[in-house]
């Protein structure tokens, strides 16, 4: 079960009805830091980088702030564990490496989204159902 499962669950078995419980990872990160971070694990996992660059951060571009961008991601998931003791199984780079796995492991359906043709049905394990 996936960390983000497992919250919820655990939300529903033993939370209290009309709380709210935030899900997060004690993890505050700067844009530039989760965008450097995903680079360094591409790097690590990708042998070919595209356009002769040696490392994926080379393509990392700066533009002027927007007023109102958000320069940070961060919520208080203090409640959840103090009332549930719930805790994430994973880290921000661990979770991050599993996703970019992911999205390696099924470029045809990233294909799809690009090219339009996914039009949001349900996939995986229980689209048949």
């Amino acid at each position: 079960m996936s960390t983000i499962m497992r919250a919820l669950y655990l939300v529903m078995e033993q939370g209290v009805p009309g709380e709210t419980y935030n899900i997060g990872g004690h993890n505050e990160k700067t844009n530039a830091e989760v965008v450097k971070t995903l680079c360094r694990l591409l790097d690590d996992k990708i042998e070919q980088h595209p356009d002769g660059i040696s490392r994926f951060e080379e393509l990392i571009t700066h533009v002027e702030d927007r007023p109102g961008h958000d320069r940070r991601y961060a919520i208080d998931a203090g409640k959840i564990k103090r009332e549930l003791g719930w805790e994430p199984q994973e880290t921000f780079e661990s979770g991050l490496a599993k996703t970019i796995d992911w999205y390696l492991g099924n470029g045809n359906w990233c294909d799809h989204v690009r090219d339009g043709s996914y039009q949001g049905e349900r996939l995986g394990l229980a689209a048949g159902e």
